[in-house]
């Protein structure tokens, strides 16, 4: 009996671990071709809503893989189809834009690219978040999957989204027929490289894993004059400064300690001069949080303080702060739906191994791959970490990313290979589990 039961479980073993084999060696053999579209990508990078370049370029690498390519969806996103038999519908996606930073990190394929960005200033522009090696494992994903069609069946619904940084072009994709032009999704996957990982290594965290992000100016109005006189005037500076110090009481003292929550003030700008009371001074705001509650409590807050704020300095009613949430630029916080997430990373760890797949805590950062789920809260939804750090920097640092480049540096400069087959295995290997047959 035991024997037997041995030889069911090689039975059942020996054919996955030759399957896994296959794909690995199929991918390294994609390696030298898919690195040469990292490096274009990366020195060729383009702004949020600006993307023209990338979308035609991976556009005709679809087409040549054999899936129906729809461009300009959502302004400048790619929405490619492949439909292979009965099955779930099953969207992958990567995003394309690149950050306003003018590149630092010495590569010989660095960005040298300047553009306007839509504030009109002139600015160097750098795949800092890494998206690049988002679009290079998207290509080696589909090639993976267009060439192993008979060993799943569904559709394919690859998704490439623009304006991710700027949190509008999941949004722009959907309000432009996304989940009605195109087969709707049954599950929703992509992945985003990490600076708090060692590269090659999978994150994986299930439920909330990215937080709600608005953007808020305040507009501090106070009645200017000579700085030799102050008793005349109204002094913004001195109001605004208050009011930097009492919002940070909106998450030591107001917020529970055990949900999420961060504000932080970016910009503070007035004056002009030494001598010069100023009549205006302005801030620029991030706020983060999970829940819809503690959103709700951090954005009253803010008028409540601005307004409050002002009142006990003495500025007229007509002179109140004008607190401004920037709707346009929410991105809500990003859910993964706790049965697929577990499920996809105990795979992740049988394929990988337990030492490179692991559970990771949630952060503060934003992403709008949230809207695909907020959709249609029946979708399967999963966006998961890999890491990019390189090891050896990894190691020097004792894994301690305080003293690593973070996502959004000008010095960030991942392992590119490490991440980009890690990243088309996983993708692969979670595509296939969607789709199997029967």
């Amino acid at each position: 009996m035991k024997l037997t039961f041995g030889l069911v479980i090689a039975a059942m073993t020996l054919p996955t671990a030759a399957n896994a084999a296959a794909l690995r060696d199929a991918i390294r053999a994609d390696m030298p071709q898919l690195m040469t579209l990292y490096r274009d990508l990366h020195a060729n990078p383009e702004l949020s809503m600006q993307e023209v370049r990338t979308p035609a370029k991976l556009a005709a690498e679809m087409r040549k893989l054999g899936f129906k390519v729809t461009e300009k969806v959502g302004k400048t996103g790619v929405v490619s189809v492949m439909q292979n038999g009965p099955g779930p519908v099953l969207l992958l996606r990567a995003d394309m834009d690149a950050l306003p930073v003018v590149e630092q990190t010495g590569l010989p394929f660095a960005s040298k690219v300047r553009a306007t960005a839509r504030s009109g200033v002139e600015t160097g522009v750098m795949h800092a978040c890494g998206h690049d090696t988002h679009m290079s494992s998207f290509i080696g994903t589909a090639r993976r999957l267009a060439a192993m069609k008979d060993q799943w069946s569904g559709t394919l619904v690859m998704v490439l989204q623009p304006g991710e940084e700027t949190g509008e072009g999941a949004k722009a994709m959907l309000d432009d027929g996304l989940y009605t032009r195109f087969p709707k999704p049954n599950y929703a996957l992509a992945f985003h490289d990490a600076a708090a990982l060692p590269a090659g290594t999978i994150g994986v965290t299930p439920g909330y894993a990215l937080a709600n992000v608005d953007s808020v100016d305040i507009l501090v109005r106070g009645l200017g004059g000579h700085g030799a006189y102050p008793q005349t005037t109204k002094d913004p500076i001195v109001l605004a400064s208050r009011i930097v110090g009492a919002l940070q009481t909106l998450v030591s003292r107001e917020n529970n300690p055990l949900d999420p929550a961060v504000v932080t003030v970016g910009s503070f700008q007035a004056g002009a001069k030494h001598n010069i009371i100023s009549d205006e001074a302005k801030l620029q705001l991030t706020v983060r949080s999970y829940k819809p509650e503690v959103r709700k409590l951090l954005l009253d807050g803010i008028k409540r303080i601005a307004r409050g704020e002002a009142i006990a300095a003495g500025v007229p009613e007509d002179r109140m702060p004008v607190v401004t949430i920037r709707e346009e630029m929410y991105t809500p916080a990003t859910f993964n739906t706790e049965d697929f997430s577990k499920k996809t990373l105990d795979l992740f760890q049988q394929h990988f191994g337990a030492e490179r797949a692991s559970l990771t805590p949630p952060v503060m950062g934003g992403e709008d791959f949230s809207r695909f789920w907020l959709a249609d809260k029946e979708v399967q939804s999963l966006i998961f970490w890999v890491g990019g750090t390189p090891k050896d920097k990894w190691d020097a640092a004792g894994g301690d990313t305080l003293k690593l480049p973070s996502l959004h540096s000008p010095f960030w400069a991942p392992d590119a290979e490490a991440v980009i087959s890690t990243a088309t295995e996983a993708m692969t290997v979670a595509s296939l589990d969607v789709l199997k047959k029967g």
